[in-house]
């Protein structure tokens, strides 16, 4: 486990409850007045622009440019001896003890722009998504509510960590307005289904990580290695049409329910930035099968995470969620390495769900389906009225962030407004 350097300050004005301390460093692409994205890291309330750093000759990387792109795929491709070069010499350019850009004033004109005046833009390419179903409390809660409640978790899920394919064409950045779906429900079990929009439309509170580093296909990631090929992490809504799932799930799961949108926040944070929170998965009974099993297999992180709804027009959000990323079941690490034991492929930007994180109390889950228990308690919004689900002109807010020892290291916020569905008229 890292440790923190209580020691390392920036010559920035920083806030102590600022999620983006020299501790932290996630990346992201911007784009400022000009319009041209680009790579940059977030500090305080500032984005330190890297292709200027770059450009003026104090961040060099063998291989490079890396910085001056719309994408961070090939500097994450570029490995991990420079994600580490780069880290160390950005906090060093950030850091009090250094004058590069502490005493350059004409360089901090050019490289720090305010958070409030850029624009974020989808963090890399995803070739593809996966989203997984690692949250005990969540499976429970959910096998409980639509099954026998002593036969809530099916007879695989403590056996690996269960997951899908999703869509990652429809993988987007935070901000981006979320039109409700529309599709094929079945209000009544007798009668045949109808075409509507979603009457249940959900968010799931998740992470995600991004793979760092590819494997070959028909060679499997090890769990011992499995640390090495994860560059990051984010925040995901990934957003549910529960009544149209419920519909078409059956035999093969989730379709047209999870493809219309998963929404990301923009700053990557860093496995290494995360390492200093470490901690163990809950125990897992029985033992994994021994591929699932070795260094590093259950090492999880204490992420705290809420959601917020805010709806149209309301002068403040009601926080619905507080929960925590250290109660999932299965690892990240258990997760990448059952994703490729047959010889999958994973690539470069690829982005693994967590699936729904959900913790042992009422208020700690992870969706409106448990938090309303399906409809049947619905939830108090400060300022009056109630939701069972997501009504169009509501706002959803994740947050995160991990805390230790007076050192804050956050993701920011992910946040989607949802739009009426479209008015469909098949006959043009």
């Amino acid at each position: 486990m890292s440790t923190i350097d209580k020691n390392l300050t920036s010559f920035l004005d920083i806030a102590a409850d600022s999620d983006f301390s020299i501790h932290n460093l996630p990346y992201g692409i911007f784009s400022a007045k000009d319009g041209s994205p680009r790579a940059g890291v977030a500090i305080g309330e500032h984005v330190l622009d890297l292709s200027v750093l770059e450009e003026a000759g104090a961040l060099t990387l063998d291989g490079g440019p890396y910085f001056n792109q719309d994408k961070l795929n090939a500097f994450i491709d570029s490995g991990r001896d420079k994600w580490t070069k780069a880290r160390e010499t950005i906090q060093q350019l950030l850091s009090a003890d250094c004058a590069t850009l502490r005493d350059d004033q004409d360089l901090q004109a050019k490289a720090l722009v305010k958070q409030a005046d850029v624009t974020m833009h989808l963090p890399v390419r995803v070739p593809g998504y996966t989203d997984f179903y690692s949250s005990e409390e969540h499976a429970t809660n959910v096998g409980t509510m639509f099954r026998d409640p002593a036969n809530a978790l099916l007879p695989n899920w403590k056996e690996m960590p269960v997951g899908y394919n999703g869509r990652a064409s429809t993988v987007i950045i935070s901000g981006t307005e979320v039109v409700r779906p529309s599709g094929q429900l079945k209000p009544k079990a007798d009668e045949r289904p109808i075409f509507s929009p979603c009457k249940r439309l959900d968010f799931e509170l998740e992470t995600a990580f991004i793979v760092g580093k590819p494997n070959q296909i028909g060679r499997p990631i090890s769990v011992d290695n499995a640390w090495e090929h994860i560059f990051g992490m984010v925040l995901l809504n990934d957003w549910s049409a529960r009544d149209i799932q419920k519909w078409e799930y059956v035999p093969l799961g989730p379709f047209n329910a999870k493809t219309f949108a998963s929404e990301v926040s923009p700053w990557i944070v860093t496995m290494d930035a995360l390492m200093p929170f470490q901690t163990t998965c809950p125990t897992q009974d029985p033992q994994p099968l021994a591929y699932l099993r070795g260094e590093g297999a259950e090492v999880s992180f204490d992420i705290n995470l809420s959601t917020e709804i805010l709806p149209e027009g309301a002068d403040e959000a009601t926080v619905v969620c507080e929960t925590n990323f250290k109660y999932m079941y299965w690892s990240m690490a258990q997760q990448l390495t059952h994703h490729t034991i047959t010889g999958c492929l994973v690539e470069v930007g690829d982005l693994m769900g967590s699936g729904t994180i959900s913790g042992p109390t009422p208020d700690s889950f992870g969706s409106m389906l448990e938090l309303a228990w399906n409809a049947t308690k619905p939830v108090e919004l400060k300022g009056g009225g109630t939701r069972t689900f997501i009504e169009d002109g509501d706002t959803v807010i994740i947050k995160g962030y991990a805390e230790k020892d007076g050192v804050r290291v956050g993701f920011g916020e992910v946040s989607g407004k949802v739009l009426p569905a479209l008015d469909f008229n098949f006959s043009e």
